[in-house]
This record gives C-alpha cells, structure tokens and sequence, in this order.
C-alpha cells in the first residue's frame, strides 16, 4: 500500500493538543501498513477567515492545504469539540476546500472533549463531509475526557488506542473504495 498517502488535519491550535496527539497515532498506523502519510497542523498556516468574495489563491495559505487535501488518497478530519461542534480553524480550512478536493475521497474522523462524548462534533463533520460527496468511513474516533485517557503525550487507555490505530488502518484499506452515486445534499450545494 506504498502508494496511498493519508493525510491529518488538525482542527486544534493548541501547544499541547490531544487532537494533534490522536491524529499522529493513527498516522503512525496508517504508516505502519506502508501508506505516506502527512499532517496539516494549521498553527503553522497563514489561513484567513473564509471570504467567498477573494480567490483562494489570494488567502494566504489556503490554495497550499486544498492542495494536499487534494493529493491525497485519504483524508483524517480531527477537531476539539467546542460548543458542540467543531473547531473555528478546521471549518475555516474545510471552507477553502470543496468538491475538487473531497469528492469521492475516503475520509475519517476524530473528534475529542475535555468531558462527555464529543458526538456532535463527529456528526458535523460528517455532515460537511457527505454534502461534498466524501466516501466518509463508518469507523470514527470520539475521545472523550482526553486529559485522562493521553497523559505526558501518549495513550493510557489501551483499547482507545486501538481504536484510534485502526482508524488509521481503516483509512488506507478504504483509501481507493469506488464511492456510492453522489447524495442530494451534495447536488444542492452549489454555495450562495
């Protein structure tokens, strides 16, 4: 599987991020079983706030992320729950991509609490990602209570590990499904 390349974004701005930590976990998988494999982490982006009124190319490094979005086989959407959704920084970045860049791309997600389930969050990301026509796997990541499950930069809960290695696995088996007719919400979504 050589030949895949996965590719994390990281939707956290935070120095010691545990969204950052589980997205290089399942990296770390998805590198295991001979896949390339990348992170966007967008504290190191120049990413303005969206404006459907300047060209992508003109937004900093916006045109650079839809680029390695893009390119690759498969796509790790990876965000700190924050009011029930997700992060400001990720949605910013998924704003200046679109269909060139999701379409028919094999994506999963992980969303993270300081508390309960982050669920909302995951269902949001799924929602975006199914209005741009991404093949979105079923598996999905929710870690919840981060500060007790990733301590010192690693994981202290093994099966929630696992999970979150096998998203990585998942992503490279799934990286090149044929994907399902598109869906209504992406024919409708045409931006305003």
């Amino acid at each position: 599987m050589s030949d895949v390349q996965v590719l994390a974004i990281c939707g956290s701005l935070r120095e010691e991020s545990y969204t950052r930590i589980t997205l290089e976990r399942a990296l770390e998988a998805s590198a295991d079983t001979g896949a390339e494999t990348g992170l966007v982490d967008l504290r190191d982006y120049d990413l303005p706030l969206y404006d459907a009124d300047v060209d992508r190319e003109d937004a900093g490094d916006a045109a650079t992320i839809a680029t390695r979005v893009r390119d690759a086989d498969a796509v790790l959407l990876g965000s700190p729950m924050y009011h029930g959704s997700y992060s400001s920084p990720l949605k910013t970045a998924l704003d200046y991509c679109g269909f060139d860049e999701f379409e028919d791309k094999t994506v999963g997600l992980v969303g993270v609490a300081g508390g309960s389930f982050p669920v909302t969050t995951l269902e949001h990301l799924r929602s975006v990602c199914r209005a741009l026509n991404a093949w979105v796997l079923p598996h999905q990541v929710a870690v919840p209570r981060a500060h007790s499950v990733i301590q010192d930069g690693a994981f202290v809960d093994d099966s929630l590990e696992e999970r979150v290695a096998t998203l990585g696995v998942r992503a490279v088996q799934y990286a090149t499904i044929e994907p399902d007719p598109g869906t209504f919400e992406g024919d409708q979504n045409v931006g305003a």
